[in-house]
């Protein structure tokens, strides 16, 4: 349709015999695309722009399907393996037959809970397998692109041409073709990351969640949409049944989702044994003896081991001896991470800058590395075996061309092998013949200022101690490297107790009025300068405050120098966000022209999962 000089694409949201108001002479269409969105995608989009503090034009974008490739694409070669015949366990019957009976009740949603390696995905199969017998679709949602393939190789080769992949991956043409056989009914059931919620399945009958605590199903642009809030809204728009699993449920899971189906127990044999290791006696971080000792017999015997540091680089920080002088980024008010022993990087905004060889401000050469990251684990690890094959998997390498594919392969055909990497490592990745898991520190999530810290260092360890001994291979270890090794978090952890850290964690969050118990709405602003960033956030607790009736508003309160930005942030606790989201929007609506003169940015994010 034509807009002024350009011409554009819209979405009937209506019919009307008559224009309405002063709509003024009515420009003709210029050609219907034939891409319709369905009536539940549309009303999922109004909900999703009210709920999200955004636009109606912005939500109808992620509904809209991008247009088919103009000619026939080149078939790609995808090699699929063969579908293993599976005998269930009691307990994997007795969960399909529970998903069976809640879809049969009309329920909409459905936690399936087990330990890592219970056998979910194989209850997965079955559920949808169920669906499509009845002439439903199905789609899965993974959290991460890098772990699409690996579930998308399960679900062909159980359901063959009938599967369709979505992530930000493909190419625009693809991605138009999948969309293009979607909905057409070719296929009928979709595997993807967060997005793939949008998927125009015809007659949808369930969604699979899984990994359903992993923070990256929250869209952190505009609009700020939670992949499973939107999952168990289009469930109930269309008459589906969404089911969440993961080994360590979400605390608002765990409380908010009534039906509960548990896979108690690993398939093939029992959890792995989990040593905790106290850093204050054993010394020699990040290798402590018993570590040292345990690669030793890999280095011997063969095996596979998985070692967790969650920061990349050499180093977290580099100081000088002699005055103390340290190095920030110019642009964060945050320390610069040694890579290698050549350049200084900010994590942040990607400046980055010679390593020095001696300090500008005394001219000593006696310049100490503070921390340890996974570059520094690498080296270490190739100096002391040599003999082992060392790998490493962090942000750093799964950018690059081929990654993360290329080194999960590489691991997988080691016959002795250190896979040693950020929380990348503990994400799902099924791998044999890892005999050894490690945490090199398991409190370096626990220092970060938010109240999810204990929960995702839990989840962490939880699913980084399933690895080893996974099915048809018994061996396994898991070692756990503490500076507080009587933490409640470590404790639990190393006893796979996660039932008990759920009720510890909502019996603290009751008392602090945090989620499951209030929903959360945060106002973002930046500027330039401090004072404005400070100034407007003021400005807008100050006029908001007295209209959030039963609200809690905390703060403004300052966050440190992003990208050249001074921060400030302010934060609801709320039953519903939705007022308080519209009432901050119409603010920032009224104050645009004071934001453009102060060259401030200012946005809403309800529920936001971080903080920094």
């Amino acid at each position: 349709m034509p807009l002024g000089a350009r011409t554009i694409d819209g979405v009937v949201e209506g019919l009307a015999d008559e224009p309405s108001g002063e709509a003024g002479e009515l420009k003709a269409v210029i050609e219907d695309t034939g891409r319709a969105v369905p009536d539940a995608l549309l009303d999922l989009a109004v909900w999703i722009a009210e709920g999200t503090a955004s636009t109606v034009a912005r939500a109808l974008a992620l509904v809209v399907t991008p247009p088919p490739p103009k000619r026939r694409l080149k078939d790609t070669v995808v090699s699929v393996q063969a579908d293993v015949a599976v005998t269930l366990t009691d307990a994997q019957r007795e969960a399909a037959a529970a998903i069976a009976a809640a879809r049969d009740d009309g329920a909409h949603e459905l936690l399936l809970h087990g330990v890592t390696g219970s056998g979910k995905t194989e209850v997965y199969l079955r559920a949808i397998e169920q669906e499509l017998a009845a002439g439903r679709g199905a789609i899965v949602l993974v959290p991460e692109i890098a772990l699409t393939p690996q579930t998308a190789a399960r679900f062909q080769a159980r359901f063959g041409e009938t599967v369709a992949v979505l992530h930000s991956g493909l190419t625009p043409a693809r991605r138009g073709e999948a969309h293009r056989r979607i909905a057409a009914g070719e296929a009928r059931v979709v595997v993807g990351a967060r997005s793939a919620v949008f998927a125009a399945v015809p007659r949808l009958g369930m969604i699979v969640v899984d990994e359903e605590h992993d923070a990256s199903y929250k869209h952190e642009s505009d609009p700020r949409y939670d992949a499973r809030r939107v999952a168990a809204k289009r469930a109930r728009l269309e008459g589906a049944i969404v089911i969440f699993g993961s080994a360590t449920p979400r605390p608002e899971s765990w409380q908010g989702i009534a039906r509960r189906v548990a896979l108690p127990a690993r398939v093939g044999g029992p959890l792995p044994a989990v040593e905790v290791v106290d850093l204050r006696r054993d010394g020699g971080y990040p290798l402590s003896r018993p570590l040292r000792d345990a690669l030793g017999r890999i280095d011997d015997e063969g095996g596979r081991a998985i070692l967790l540091q969650n920061r990349r680089g050499s180093a977290a920080a580099i100081h000088c001896r002699s005055c103390g002088r340290g190095w920030r980024c110019p642009r964060c008010d945050v320390s610069l991470s040694l890579h290698g022993s050549t350049w200084l990087r900010c994590h942040h905004c990607g400046h980055r800058e010679r390593a020095p060889r001696a300090c500008p401000t005394c001219g000593s050469v006696d310049l100490t590395r503070i921390g340890s990251g996974t570059a520094a684990v690498e080296q270490e690890l190739a100096e002391r075996f040599p003999r082992l094959t060392v790998l490493r998997l962090d942000a750093d390498v799964a950018g690059r061309a081929g990654e993360p594919d290329a080194t999960l392969q590489a691991f997988r055909e080691a016959q002795s092998a250190v896979l040693v990497g950020t929380q990348l490592v503990a994400k799902g990745h099924d791998v044999p013949g890892v005999t050894l898991a490690a945490v090199l520190d398991a409190e370096t999530g626990m220092a970060m200022p938010d109240f999810r810290a204990e929960e995702r260092t839990f989840a962490l360890l939880t699913q980084l101690a399933g690895r080893p001994g996974r099915p048809g291979d018994p061996r396994g270890r898991v070692l756990i490297q503490s500076w507080e090794p009587a933490s409640r978090v470590v404790e639990l952890a190393a006893r796979h107790a996660v039932e008990p850290f759920l009720d510890g964690e909502l019996k603290r969050r009751r008392a602090l009025r945090y989620p499951p118990f209030a929903r959360l709405v945060r106002v973002l602003v930046t500027a330039p300068e401090p004072e404005a960033a400070e100034g407007i956030a003021a400005l807008l607790a100050d006029t908001a405050g007295p209209v959030l009736h039963g609200d809690q508003l905390l703060g403004p309160a300052p966050l440190f120098r992003l990208r050249d930005r001074s921060r400030s942030h302010l934060l609801v606790k709320t039953a519903d966000p939705r007022p308080a989201a519209a009432v901050f929007r119409g603010l920032l609506r009224d104050l645009a022209p004071d934001l453009r003169r102060a060259e401030a940015t200012a946005v809403v994010d309800v529920d936001p999962q971080s903080f920094g």
